[in-house]
């Protein structure tokens, strides 16, 4: 029940372009500041500023739920950082994939029906 309650969150945040420190995220996430100088190092979440002061970095939704997945893909399968970095960029081209087969299957559809 959890998940799910972290994702409606995300969600939501996703749609009013919050903004989070490396703290807050820290917070979010529920993991040490170190963790995310990492994952950002192995490009898996970005910071939305270009900063090269750490504490001044800022982080949207996408990458707290980017930070999320990669926590539980951490704790489910026990992956370490160039593992993560490949497995949330497969997923990415999955879900890629997947929106470019349903649209493509909604044109199928409308062209079909225009016959």
């Amino acid at each position: 029940m959890a998940n799910k309650k972290q994702t409606l969150t995300v969600e939501v945040l996703e749609a009013d372009g919050s903004r989070f420190t490396l703290r807050e995220i820290c917070e979010r996430g529920d993991c040490h500041a170190e963790f995310v100088i990492k994952l950002v190092s192995y490009g898996v979440i970005e910071p939305v500023n270009e900063s090269p002061e750490v504490r001044q970095w800022q982080f949207d939704a996408i990458a707290l739920n980017r930070l999320h997945k990669a926590l539980r893909l951490q704790r489910d399968l026990k992956l370490n950082l160039p593992g993560l970095a490949m497995s949330l960029d497969l997923l990415d081209e999955v879900q890629d994939m997947r929106r470019e087969m349903a649209r493509l299957n909604q044109r199928i559809r409308q062209l079909a029906g225009d016959l």
